[in-house]
């Protein structure tokens, strides 16, 4: 295939009409993305699939998104990804945790759908060149 290659997505969520949904909705702007239910899987498909972005819900069972991220964060191969956390807790606290856990961002669910994908677009800078702004000297 030519031309631009599409980002990939890593969605982290055990609810399975979420899961569905988040993908569907990423796929349809453009992004190639993998789904995975059980947070302890996440680390080692992350490692096959190469996301360029790990989105996970923070309420899963067996492992907390808290625990994931904390993984991910202490992954030499994974801890530069830039991950978005999703939960339905957003207090003021819970988003200091987040981020204290290493999450680049959250949203809040139920998610709003166009704040959602400017998230992730914003978590993953196109590799064209800038818009704006004078160009490169050479």
């Amino acid at each position: 295939m030519c031309g631009d290659v599409a980002k990939r997505v890593l969605v982290v969520e055990d609810n399975e009409l979420n899961l569905k949904l988040f993908c569907d909705l990423l796929r349809a702007h453009g992004f190639e993305t993998e789904g995975v239910r059980d947070g302890r899987e996440a680390a080692m498909r992350a490692r096959a699939f190469r996301p360029d972005l790990l989105i996970t819900d923070i309420q899963l069972p067996h492992m907390s998104g808290y625990d994931l991220i904390a993984q991910v964060r202490g992954d030499l191969m994974l801890r530069d990804m830039p991950i978005l956390a999703v939960t339905a807790y957003a207090s003021r606290a819970d988003e200091e945790r987040i981020r204290a856990a290493g999450a680049n961002a959250y949203v809040s669910k139920p998610i709003a759908l166009a704040a959602f994908v400017a998230q992730v677009n914003a978590l993953l800078p196109t590799s064209e060149e800038p818009q704006g702004g004078p160009p490169a000297a050479l």
